[in-house]
């Protein structure tokens, strides 16, 4: 199942809200608010990635593939455990709420690739399996280096653990997908009031 609704500028700054919100509560004390959004197609499943950064630095990214939950159940899960269970960093701690900054990647559909002439840059994210080795890299992150489609297709094997190149391999699947990203800067999302 993909998530194939585009979303409006209210919808972003509804989810920005609601992630902002399960933050300061998880962080406040210990739990996720209650609550169901006001826009009812943020009840539809989908994969989602919230990514914490700190200025320029990367503080907390966690997500899942799987649109298995509402849209904004997921945002506010993975808010929670971009938070506390990104094994790179210390948990982020209350008093740090007001220096985060919070972009949400909502993924779309999925499709094989099978080289860089497979890849648009800017617009695809992309995963790598082999094996029991995964890895994801979501699309902002070749812009944000200026990765062409080939280092994308090496970093996005690095990730998984994988030798530079394992994407040309019989045994790996490489997928491109979709994603709608936005973050607070851009859209100045105000405070959220669960319904």
């Amino acid at each position: 199942m993909t998530y194939d609704h585009v979303l409006s500028e209210d919808e972003k700054r509804e989810l920005l809200r609601i992630a902002r919100a399960t933050l300061r509560e998880f962080l406040a004390v210990g739990r996720i608010p209650p609550g169901a959004p006001h826009k009812k197609t943020l009840l539809d499943p989908a994969g989602v990635f919230v990514t914490l950064t700190e200025g320029d630095a990367l503080r907390g990214c966690i997500g899942t593939t799987a649109a298995i939950q509402p849209l904004y159940r997921a945002v506010q899960d993975m808010a929670v455990a971009a938070a506390s269970r990104d094994p790179r960093f210390d948990s982020v701690r209350a008093e740090e709420i007001g220096l985060i900054t919070i972009e949400i990647s909502v993924l779309g559909g999925r499709r094989r690739v099978f080289g860089p002439g497979d890849i648009a840059v800017g617009r695809d994210g992309l995963t790598i399996a082999k094996g029991t080795r995964k890895g994801l890299l979501l699309p902002q992150v070749a812009v944000e280096h200026g990765w062409d489609a080939a280092a994308f297709l090496d970093r996005t094997c690095e990730k998984a653990g994988l030798a530079p190149g394992e994407w040309r391999s019989p045994d790996a699947t490489v997928e491109a997908f979709s994603a709608q990203v936005f973050d607070e800067e851009t859209l100045r999302a105000g405070p959220y009031a669960p319904a």
